[in-house]
């Protein structure tokens, strides 16, 4: 395996650097001779009693260790057998914590070695390699586990496996199960293997259960961390497992999947809401896989589209009785004379008092009551949900909606805000009803995710916006803070008069601004002399304002979009597993009833299965039950499923 030698070569590298350009085995007669696998002076060193077989070099490795990497048998045999207590001896530094030579020998598949050391009594239970290099860490080429069995398995040697098992090495030990680890392997068809051989010595352990439904300390079976992690390859293997063959007819083969793990039905932790919460973007790919695939075409089009298109125009309709509410807001003549030449105010909000008096009034109020209601069921459905997903995840992550929990969260504060407001006769309503009006519609793009076609723009849009226009944002604030106090400065000894798009401070930031985005030319009085400093800035600020930072983000957004253009398909996916799922947890279960075969029907326990047929001549995917999973296929068949007290009898794979 190249990882395995990658990390041999690494761990060859530093185990003997003592940090001043040395390496500690050649000061050491005993590590170096058993480096070289040089017998006669190991038997040499151990004959003159002077020697201390129990040194140890600069990661705290003793002659065993370095014999068991260096593969040199003969070494390792008169070491351990001058000093059996070697054996079990661990590495002592802080990187290699916990390393038994037995560890060494088992990675390097050093069959002779690895007898030799069991039948020296070597621990296969107890060493647990804990050091830095061992543990999962995201730039860590490798993750072995902890325990001799672990590193056996992954290093993929069924027969140093089964002399483990056989010398008494506990499948069931945990740190993470040894099944789990395997998941993790990059080797992933001999993990497969090894993941085979490791079941049929578990099943003969009687009393330990199915190890399928043991959890790591995150809480995930091996068939979850195998979704997870978007290990395809072992979630296949996994799943053939699960399934059960109903019937064969020809080239035709109706299978049972097993729902347990997969569907969200009644399940916090399954594997369709692991999937949408992961970052790992390899994880979507399980979402293409058998019966995940068919299962999530199912519950969407049966159930979540139906919803989700009467939830949109519900909201629809909720905004427009909204903005109808903002657009016939009470309001009155102004009453008072103005004190201010620039005041341009002609109506002023009316007082709680005046504002419910006609029947136009009474009518308006109704719509302000069902606003106020549908934001307090907005906050009642979406704090719940932040709390559950954490705060970072449930804002953060573009397939759970992202930013729009946010908008629509905000836009509910802003509604009771002005209800506050409004009742309490304070003045400047129109500050949070304009920002809720403007939240609020900008919300209904939440639900092109419903659409293929219109989804992933939604997330092309996200991405642009907090993470292009976030960053470009920063830029375009140095530049006109810079500018817009050049010309400031530059305009202070002019008549405002005559000069006015800079006579104050905030006004000549508000000016440079729409000049960074064009929307205005040069705001000067051409018909005056100029100062000479203003041609000269005002030319340097169109030249980087203008031609470099637009086009830089035109560029940063073109490839923005590039990017999400090469996996819209499966983001959109993502999406209808996220909106399902929220669905079908808002929803009550009257109206979304469990999906699936009760596998009572066939005398495979209270788990629920998903029938699929399959063609093996054209390889036309059907479906045994009356819905069509995949929105590609050309061909639809409808075939009964045969009674449980048939003659057809059902083989289990």
């Amino acid at each position: 395996m190249v990882v395995v030698k990658v990390v041999k070569r690494s761990f060859r590298e530093c185990i003997y650097w003592n940090g001043f350009d040395t390496y500690l085995i050649w000061e050491s007669p005993l590590l170096l001779a058993a480096k070289e696998n040089d017998v006669s002076a190991i038997q040499k060193l151990i004959a003159s009693h002077t020697c201390d077989l129990h040194e140890r070099g600069a990661v705290g490795e003793t002659a065993l260790h370095v014999a068991a990497l260096y593969n040199n048998l003969e070494a390792a045999q008169l070491l351990i057998n001058a000093a059996p207590e070697l054996v079990n001896e661990p590495v002592t530094s802080e990187l290699y914590a916990g390393e038994t030579a037995l560890h060494i020998a088992v990675v390097n598949k050093n069959l002779g070695l690895v007898k030799a050391l069991l039948e020296k009594g070597a621990d296969v239970n107890g060493p647990r390699a804990t050091g830095y290099v061992f543990r999962r860490r995201s730039d860590s080429l490798f993750y072995f586990g902890e325990h001799i069995l672990s590193f056996a398995a992954c290093s993929g040697s069924e027969a140093i496996v089964q002399l483990l098992i056989e010398n008494g090495a506990k499948i069931r030990v945990q740190d993470s199960l040894v099944f789990h680890i395997l998941i993790l392997q990059p080797n992933k068809a001999s993990a497969c293997q090894i993941y085979d051989l490791l079941l049929c010595y578990d099943k003969k352990e009687k009393g330990l259960g199915d190890p399928d439904a043991v959890l790591n300390y995150e809480g995930f079976t091996p068939f979850k961390l195998a979704g997870v992690e978007g290990n395809t390859v072992l979630f296949n293997h996994l799943m053939q497992r699960r399934k059960h063959v109903l019937w064969t007819f020809g080239s035709l083969t109706s299978t049972l999947y097993d729902l347990t793990e997969i569907d969200s039905w009644g399940d916090d932790q399954s594997l369709l809401e692991l999937i949408v919460t992961t970052k790992k973007r390899e994880a979507r790919r399980i979402l293409d896989l058998t019966p995940v695939n068919e299962l999530v075409s199912l519950k969407w089009n049966k159930y979540g589209r139906p919803y989700f298109c009467i939830l949109a125009l519900f909201y629809v309709l909720y905004m427009i009785c909204f903005t109808m509410c903002c657009v016939y807001r009470p309001l009155k003549e102004r009453s008072f004379n103005k004190t201010n030449e620039r005041d341009n105010t002609i109506y002023v909000q009316k007082l709680l008092q005046e504002s419910y008096i006609t029947s136009e009034d009474k009518h308006r109020l109704v719509g302000e009551l069902i606003t106020v209601v549908g934001a307090i069921v907005i906050l009642i459905l979406e704090i719940p949900d932040t709390f559950r997903f954490g705060i970072t995840k449930y804002f953060g992550q573009t397939i759970l909606g992202g930013p729009f929990h946010a908008i629509i969260i905000v836009y509910a504060c802003m509604i009771l805000l002005t209800m506050v407001m409004r009742l309490t006769s304070t003045n400047g309503e129109v500050v949070p009803m304009s920002l809720a009006l403007v939240l609020g519609w900008c919300n209904i793009m939440y639900f092109a995710r419903g659409f293929q076609m219109l989804g992933p723009f939604t997330i092309m849009i996200q991405k642009m916006i907090f993470g292009d226009l976030l960053r470009f944002c920063w830029l375009m604030a140095v530049v006109i803070l810079g500018f817009a106090s050049a010309f400031y400065i530059i305009f202070q000894t002019e008549d405002p008069d005559e000069l006015g798009h800079f006579y104050s401070y905030p006004m000549a930031l508000y000016s440079t601004f729409q000049l960074f985005l064009t929307i205005i030319d040069g705001p000067a009085n051409y018909e005056v002399d100029l100062p000479f400093m203003y041609g000269i800035t005002y030319s340097a600020f169109a030249i980087i304002a203008a031609l470099l930072m637009l086009n830089l983000l035109i560029a940063m957004m073109g490839d923005t979009h590039w990017r999400v253009a090469h996996e819209r398909d499966e983001l959109w996916r993502a999406q209808v597993v996220s909106t399902t799922i929220m669905l079908e947890r808002k929803l009550p279960q009257c109206l979304w009833p469990r999906l699936g075969i009760c596998g009572k029907e066939y005398g495979l326990g209270n788990q629920r299965y998903l029938s699929k047929t399959l063609d093996r001549m054209c390889d036309d995917c059907i479906s045994a039950i009356p819905y069509c999973f995949s929105s590609n296929r050309s061909k639809i068949f409808r075939l009964q499923i045969p009674e449980p007290n048939s003659s057809w009898s059902i083989n289990r794979t």
